[in-house]
């Protein structure tokens, strides 16, 4: 990784290095899958009496296949199928000792560690003083639940400790080295270019002493755990980093929450996007067919009367005998004109033009009750029109113009009543009518009722309405006050 010179964090680095913990008695040696040696250390030579000069671009079993049992054979071939590390203890009958063995496969190579098991005093000491360590490891990842490691950057080795990632990810490795190119094959390939790019800059600065970073890492079963690691990073006396000590967590847990949390917002944002689309198609559509209703009233009505009055007013200069019934005539005209002028400037006008809310409130009920047979009652209690702001008032005169248009269309009502009260910081409208009623379900959906909601949203108000068919229809609006919001 980073050595003198500097190497690079690449598949090319870890597969022919020696044992992280370079131990002089350490043998280690390195084959391609046609069992070419590629590799063969000093401590190899001394094992197994054969000279790295004498064997290397050689056929491993050729030439030492008789001095290996046929089991150390076999796990080697068996370990070129795994893309795990292995460890296994073998008795090797030609130097009368066991051994202890560590495969791992990577980048098409096989990577041999094996080394004399000792059974002095000495090597008990020092298995004392082992397993003291590893129960201290222990304690550790009991109370982090962190998997820990140990990375020499120089040897491109590094030492998953005490089988945290045994525990955390199902590789079947404890206290055992793996090369660094295992490490860095397992991980997201989305995130790969990432984490080793950070890397390489931490370690060209020379002087940064701890690494965190939070990436998905491949588990033993093929799925993806997130992990959040870290680690202290050791430089030698020339600022090149050496060694890394560190600890990785497994928090796919928290980030499943945080993605589906984020997930949530996001539909919440697409909810509201496409309702807001709805809402801006609904008035969109209600303007449009407004404006519709005026064009039909100012062709078919106005615009004939007007038309009559033009006629009567021709006749007037030409007929001397009928000039003052022609005049009459047009003037009657002309009255009806403004008069329907005068219908449908009311039907736009807002509170506030005037007028009050309740004028306005009863001014349309009356201008109903000329042209249609509905009866409409209009009470108010405990409501004060100054204490609501001018937006208020006219989103409660368009919800009630809205509402009796939509019963004057649909209901086939006889009755209708439109009440206001007041509670504590809230308006309450509620408008009822003895009609047909309808499938809430499917009402709901309907251009006047979408229209309604997104007025009652502006005063994070709700909206209640109940029905069935053939029992009547009754809404129930509450707007907050904004200053209770």
């Amino acid at each position: 990784m980073a050595t003198k010179p500097r190497k690079d964090l690449s598949k090319d680095a870890g597969c022919v290095a020696t044992p992280l913990t370079n131990i002089a008695n350490n043998g280690f040696f390195t084959v391609d899958r046609n069992w070419t040696v590629k590799y063969w250390n000093k401590a190899a030579e001394k094992l197994l009496n054969v000279q790295a000069a004498d064997i290397i671009g050689k056929n491993l079993w050729e030439e030492i296949g008789e001095a290996v049992p046929a089991e150390f054979r076999g796990m080697c071939h068996n370990a070129f199928i795994k893309d795990v590390p292995t460890y296994f203890e073998e008795y090797w009958e030609n130097a009368g000792e066991w051994f202890d063995i560590i495969t791992y496969h990577c980048d098409q190579t096989l990577s041999i560690s094996f080394r004399v098991k000792d059974h002095s005093a000495d090597s008990k000491h020092s298995q004392q003083q082992l397993e003291a360590r590893n129960e201290l490891y222990r304690f550790v990842t009991e109370i982090t639940n962190d998997c820990l490691w140990d990375w020499n950057l120089e040897t491109h080795e590094i030492l998953w400790i005490d089988g945290g990632h045994k525990r955390v990810f199902g590789y079947l490795i404890v206290n055992a080295v793996i090369p660094q190119v295992f490490w860095e094959n397992h991980l997201y390939p989305g995130d790969k270019e990432r984490v080793l790019d950070k890397l390489h800059k931490i370690f060209a600065e020379g002087n940064i002493s701890f690494w965190e970073d939070e990436y998905k890492f491949q588990r033993a079963d093929g799925s993806y755990a997130y992990v959040h690691d870290r680690a202290h990073i050791i430089y030698d006396v020339d600022k090149v980093a050496v060694r890394m000590i560190g600890a990785t967590q497994d928090i796919t847990a928290r980030k499943s929450v945080e993605i589906k949390l984020l997930e949530s917002e996001r539909a919440l944002v697409q909810e509201k996007l496409s309702r807001q689309k709805a809402v801006t198609n609904a008035v969109l559509t209600a303007q449009e067919h407004e404006r519709a209703e005026i064009g039909k009233d100012l062709h078919d009505n106005l615009n004939q009367i007007l038309g009559a009055a033009k006629l009567y007013i021709e006749l007037a200069k030409t007929d001397e005998e009928n000039r003052e019934m022609c005049l009459d005539k047009s003037c009657g005209f002309i009255m009806n004109v403004i008069e329907e002028i005068r219908r449908i400037s009311k039907s736009l006008a807002t509170p506030g033009m005037g007028m009050s809310l309740f004028e306005s409130i009863r001014m349309l009920v009356d201008d109903l009750r000329t042209v249609h047979q509905l009866k409409i009652e209009f009470e108010e209690t405990g409501v004060r029109e100054e204490d609501m702001d001018d937006r208020m008032q006219l989103a409660i005169f368009r919800i009630v113009q809205e509402q009796l248009n939509n019963i004057l269309k649909h209901a086939k009502a006889t009755r209708a009543k439109i009440g206001l009260t007041r509670k504590r910081k809230s308006i309450v409208l509620s408008i009822s009518d003895n009609g047909e009623g309808c499938n809430i379900s499917e009402e709901e959906q309907g251009v006047g009722n979408i229209n309604i909601r997104s007025r009652v949203e502006l005063y994070h108000g709700n909206v209640d309405i109940v029905s069935k068919p053939g029992e009547g229809y009754h809404l129930k609006v509450e707007l907050r006050f904004p200053t209770a919001r």
